[in-house]
């Protein structure tokens, strides 16, 4: 590998780094009114479309199993999601939203509306779209890398 190499997965990584912690302060921020976090609007949001097992959630989102189980607990216990049975396998149960639930997501769709379009207008839409690209493609080159 090249230093210049070198200096890019650097950049790369101390960016993503940044990123993250940019997307965490303002996730938190836009959960905080809902009574939630920017982990458990992550958890929530990953099963809004279907119930998920706690393994599946975390393969998804790129983190470990054991943080998702304990975020899922703490969202059953507060009545904001749900263990259902899972008819593919006994003991990984699926966790589902509940009403209220999805109640606390919906109050959080101004504020992501809102923040989208800021975006929008700060990167210009076709800049918006190519960094989502951008992020994707790395992701998946990343994912094919690990599995070597």
């Amino acid at each position: 590998m090249s230093r210049a190499e070198q200096d890019l997965l650097s950049r790369t990584a101390l960016g993503v780094f940044r990123l993250n912690g940019q997307f965490l302060a303002v996730s938190d921020k836009l959960a905080a009114p809902a009574g939630l976090t920017a982990a458990w609007w992550q958890v929530l949001g990953a099963v809004l479309h279907e119930p998920l097992p706690v393994a599946g959630i975390a393969r998804t989102m790129g983190i470990t199993r054991q943080s998702v189980q304990r975020i899922a607990d703490l969202l059953v216990d507060r009545g904001l999601a749900a263990y259902e049975p899972n008819p593919a396998h006994r003991r990984a149960k699926l966790l589902a939203p509940t009403p209220e639930g999805r109640e606390a997501i919906t109050q959080l769709e101004p504020g992501h509306a809102e923040l989208a379009q800021k975006l929008a207008r700060e990167l210009g839409p076709e800049a918006f779209a190519e960094t989502v690209a951008v992020l994707d493609r790395l992701s998946q080159a990343l994912e094919r890398i690990a599995e070597q």
